[in-house]
């Protein structure tokens, strides 16, 4: 985006905004704000096909990025980064399930995936190994690989909403609205519920979802920490993800 001809403190943008309605102020908190986008699209484009562009994404995150704009009240307190990143990332979202690029094979294997690995853990009373999964599926290692890389793909963004995100989705809906308790327990409920199942997952798995959506860092970065591939480590991260979708529809919270 091109620097603007008036240079505002930030402040002074939110105030002209919110009681001015200038659009002047609107665009420079557009362009001040611009890089929350990049780092939602880039943390988004991981384990994507090639094919989908990250300018797409950036693209589509922008609207998220105004519309946060508009509905953010300064004086609710709330820290504007932590209200826009979801509905930047919401916006791309939907613009990429608009797109439905996920073949259906691929739904089908993690639907398969995490069908097993409830099977496996109720049998076994743990979570189970790469090994152990690819023997209920009746496939070998290196296709169990396969599946998860295609899985990830169809995968983007699982946990954000509940890991990620530090305030409840239902205060994401205006500015001006105010949650009610119950939504606002719920959601805190289902956090605790998450972050519980995610100490209970095996340290391999666990390491990865805390760098991941914690520590923030990318896959490949994670792939530095471990010294492991970055596509290993999406594989890694398929597998805790399902294992976890399949823990929630168990407990009938998901």
């Amino acid at each position: 985006m091109n620097a603007l001809p008036v240079r505002l403190t930030i402040d002074q943008a939110w105030d002209k905004w919110h009681a001015q309605k200038d659009p002047l102020a609107r665009e420079w908190l557009v362009v001040h704000y611009a890089s929350l986008v990049k780092f939602v699209a880039g943390r988004l484009a991981a384990g994507l096909p090639k094919r989908v562009e990250i300018g797409d994404l950036v693209s589509s995150g922008v609207f998220g990025l105004m519309n946060a704009i508009d509905r953010f009240d300064p004086a609710l307190g709330f820290k504007f980064e932590t209200y826009a990143i979801p509905r930047i990332r919401g916006a791309i979202l939907d613009s990429l399930r608009s797109l439905d690029w996920v073949p259906r094979s691929v739904r089908s294997k993690a639907r398969t995936v995490e069908n097993a690995i409830s099977d496996l853990e109720h049998e076994l009373k743990r979570a189970p190994t790469d090994e152990e999964l690819a023997v209920k599926l009746k496939i070998n290692s290196s296709d169990l690989e396969t599946w998860l890389t295609e899985i990830a793909s169809s995968a983007v963004g699982p946990l954000d909403h509940v890991v990620a995100d530090n305030t409840p989705a239902s205060t994401h809906g205006g500015a001006s609205y105010v949650p009610s308790p119950d939504s606002v327990v719920e959601a805190s409920e289902l956090r605790k519920i998450m972050r519980s199942e995610i100490k209970r997952l095996p340290e391999r798995e666990r390491t990865v979802l805390v760098l991941y959506y914690e520590e923030n860092l990318t896959l490949g970065e994670i792939g530095d920490v471990l010294g492991v591939t970055e596509s290993r480590v999406s594989q890694i991260h398929t597998k805790a993800v399902l294992q976890l979708r399949s823990r929630l529809a168990a407990a009938d919270v998901a």
